[in-house]
C-alpha cells in the first residue's frame, strides 16, 4: 500500500528543519547503503549525530507519534532512526533498488523494514526531477510532495529517486517494523479502520460499528506480533 500523509510536519517544524539544514555538514550517502544499493546510489546524507540530523529526526518521530493516519496504516512496533538526505549537483540520484530487509540502529537494535517512509523537506518547485518512483502491482508510481508531507510504501518495493537536474531535493527517510508483517493484512486492517471511521461519522456508535470494531481488533489480535 502506497499512502500519502499530508502535513505530517507543521509549518513551524518545516521552517525549523530548513533552518537546521543551512550549512549542514553533508557526507557521502553511500556509507549507509547495502552492497547492491551502493552501486546505484549517488546522493548525500547528514552524519547521524550532527545537530541538524538530531533536530530533524526528533521532529519527525514526534510527528509520527501524533499522526493517526500513520499509526493506523503502519501499526509501528519499532522505528529505525530517521536520516536526512539530499539530491542535486554532483550527487543527483538513487537508481532502482530494494532496501535491506533488516537495519541495525546505532545501539544494535534490529529493525525489520516492513514500511518505508519519506518526509519531503523541499517543495516541488525548488527542484526538477527527484521523483520517488515506486513499483507496485499497478506499475511505477511517482511521488513528489510539498514540504512537510510524507509517503508510506512497502519496504519490499523496488524504488528509485530519479535524477535531480535543478536545485536540491531534501528529505528525511526512515523505516518502520510493523506489528503486522504482511502488507496485505495491514491494508485490510487500514481499509476496515477507515470504513469504521466513516460509519461512525454517519451513524454514531451503532451496533454495527461496535460489531465491526470487534472484528478489527480480533483480526489485529490474530495477526499482530508485539
Amino acid at each position: 500500500m502506497l499512502l500519502q500523509i499530508p502535513d505530517l510536519l507543521t509549518a513551524d517544524e518545516v521552517r525549523e528543519a530548513r533552518r537546521l539544514l543551512d550549512d549542514a555538514p553533508w557526507a557521502d550517502g553511500r556509507e549507509s547503503a547495502g552492497p547492491q544499493a551502493r552501486t546505484v546510489k549517488l546522493n548525500q546524507q547528514l552524519p547521524h549525530d550532527c545537530l541538524a540530523a538530531r533536530g530533524i529526526r526528533g521532529m519527525v518521530l514526534d510527528a509520527i507519534e501524533r499522526n493517526p493516519l500513520v499509526l493506523t496504516a503502519a501499526l509501528p512496533k519499532k522505528i529505525f532512526t530517521p536520516r536526512v538526505n539530499r539530491y542535486g549537483g554532483d550527487t543527483p540520484f538513487y537508481g532502482e533498488h530494494v532496501d535491506n530487509a533488516i537495519r541495525f540502529t546505532a545501539d544494535g537494535v534490529r529493525v525489520r523494514t516492513d514500511v518505508s517512509c519519506t518526509v519531503f523537506l523541499a517543495d516541488p518547485d525548488e527542484y526538477d526531477g527527484g521523483e520517488l518512483m515506486v513499483q507496485d502491482t499497478y506499475g511505477n508510481r511517482g511521488v513528489k510532495l510539498p514540504t512537510g508531507h510524507a509517503v508510506l510504501y512497502p519496504g519490499t518495493s523496488i524504488h528509485q529517486v530519479t535524477p535531480v537536474t535543478r536545485g536540491y531535493r531534501l528529505a528525511c527517510f526512515l523505516w518502520i517494523e510493523s506489528m503486522v508483517r504482511s502488507d496485505e493484512q495491514r491494508r485490510l486492517l487500514f481499509d476496515l479502520d477507515m470504513a469504521l471511521m466513516r460509519l461512525r461519522e454517519a451513524h454514531g456508535e451503532s451496533d454495527e460499528a461496535v460489531a465491526l470494531t470487534g472484528t478489527y481488533h480480533n483480526l489485529l489480535r490474530m495477526w499482530a506480533d508485539t
